[in-house]
């Protein structure tokens, strides 16, 4: 069984932090699935992706393809993770549940810490890990560097 990891942003935007989890995942060998509820926002943050910095490529693809079971990340809008991923990252409040935390070795919920609807939606999501006795933690950059700031 994996650990939940919530992640309140409330200083640098999602791309950013996404692709810095991302290369993080990618450097500890992880291949990764990346969860959003909206196709067109997927696309978004796949452009992201490939315009980010010079030194951090990230190797990455959008699910649907001839290669989804070869990605190293896949991003995509449905439950599953065809590129065998052990790693799960959702954003702008996609489904995540106690099974995909029993199923992957990590799951981080991206949120906006500015959006109160978001915000609303990961307190919802951390109580009911938290319910059905799901591993979590709450991380919080607030202070200008991530801290864990709650666990289960």
């Amino acid at each position: 069984m994996g650990t939940a990891l919530f992640y309140h942003l409330t200083r640098r935007p999602l791309e950013q932090t996404l692709a810095m989890l991302l290369g993080k995942a990618l450097g500890a060998q992880m291949r990764v699935v990346v969860r959003g509820p909206d196709l067109g926002r997927m696309g978004w943050l796949d452009e992201q992706l490939w315009h980010g910095a010079e030194d951090g490529f990230l190797p990455h693809g959008m699910a649907g393809g001839a290669h989804d079971a070869l990605q190293p990340v896949l991003l995509t809008t449905g439950p599953d993770a065809p590129n065998g991923a052990g790693c799960l990252m959702t954003v702008d409040g996609a489904a995540v549940d106690a099974a995909d935390v029993a199923d992957m070795d990590r799951v981080c919920v991206l949120f906006d810490g500015n959006d109160p609807s978001a915000l609303e939606v990961a307190r919802d999501q951390w109580k009911a890990l938290k319910a059905a006795g799901a591993s979590a933690q709450y991380w919080s950059e607030e202070s200008g560097r991530w801290e864990m700031k709650a666990q289960t």
